[in-house]
């Protein structure tokens, strides 16, 4: 459905996108992550042709995007909210099938089924500039789906979104995926890349790893346990023997253990430190866990 292959994109002196392969199949949700910079917003352009690479080749449904004769089968949703304020929700959705040259009675009930399913129905009259921000991406994803499209490109679509209208949107994306939808989006939060059926982690313009989210747990080379004590005392962390690394979590720490070290080792470390522990057990690694490790990776 979509194929990215050896793509490669520069700004002047900046390489934001570095010889990347991406390849999207029927029906896939592929979540982009990485940090902000990443290249994941240049990466989403090319592949929606709106810009051109440099290098390498980008293919929507076997032919390059700016060729693509079926164009509705490309729906896409741009990082910042993009339609008219001063229209009102049905007014901009009217307007935005009208310039895919659409029928105004198949816009209207196109919209109608939309709507219901993003719960917009009852605000089809407001103006745009008067909705909230989880019902303004609602109505961005409305618009992108009005020709019924086979593929659908989101690029952070829920950006800055309360938790809340983040669940709500994506049980939505479930619901167009069931439906036969073909997805890719990027996110900057973990929990959205674990409802991926694949994750693509991107860094300094390069594609370092790309598996389900399953399979990167899996395949996750060292040992994390989860720390509660009472301590907030970083220096005492930074100097423990045998951890390589950690971060906190809420009133917990996250310890990466390196290959040699075991629980009985950390926790006769700790204690030789005076720390309190409440709690020190062994747990699987987390989206956000394989997120530190490999961005750690990409330091220079």
């Amino acid at each position: 459905m979509i194929n990215a292959t050896g793509v490669s994109k520069s700004f002047g002196h900046i390489q934001a996108v570095k010889a990347v392969d991406l390849h999207v199949t029927k029906q896939e949700i592929c979540g982009l992550v990485g940090p902000d910079g990443a290249g994941k917003t240049t990466l989403i352009r090319m592949i929606c042709g709106l810009i051109t690479p440099d290098k390498g080749q980008v293919a929507i449904l076997g032919v390059a995007p700016d060729i693509l004769a079926e164009r509705e089968n490309l729906g896409y949703m741009p990082q910042r909210f993009s339609l008219y304020g001063d229209l009102t929700v049905i007014e901009n959705i009217n307007f935005f099938g009208a310039m895919y040259k659409l029928d105004k009675k198949v816009i209207i009930q196109r919209a109608d089924e939309i709507l219901a399913i993003t719960n917009l129905i009852e605000f089809k009259d407001r103006f745009a500039d008067n909705l909230s921000g989880g019902m303004k991406q609602k109505l961005a994803l409305t618009c992108a789906l009005v020709t019924r499209p086979k593929i659908l490109v989101l690029d952070e679509p829920t950006y800055g979104v309360d938790p809340e209208s983040r669940k709500e949107f994506w049980r939505i994306l479930y619901h167009l995926n069931k439906e036969g939808m073909t997805i890719l989006t990027s996110t900057p939060y973990m929990d959205e890349a674990e409802l991926c059926t694949k994750v693509a982690f991107i860094d300094r313009g390069r594609v370092v790893k790309i598996d389900s989210p399953q399979g990167l747990k899996e395949k996750f080379p060292f040992t994390i346990l989860e720390l509660q004590a009472q301590t907030k005392n970083k220096t005492i962390l930074q100097k423990l023997a045998g951890v390589q690394d950690f971060y906190f979590f809420g009133d917990r720490y996250h310890l990466v253990l390196e290959e040699t070290t075991t629980l009985d080792d950390v926790r006769q470390a700790l204690e030789q430190q005076g720390i309190l522990i409440r709690s020190l057990k062994i747990i699987g690694p987390s989206m956000d866990d394989i997120f530190v490790s490999l961005a750690e990776k990409e330091v220079v």
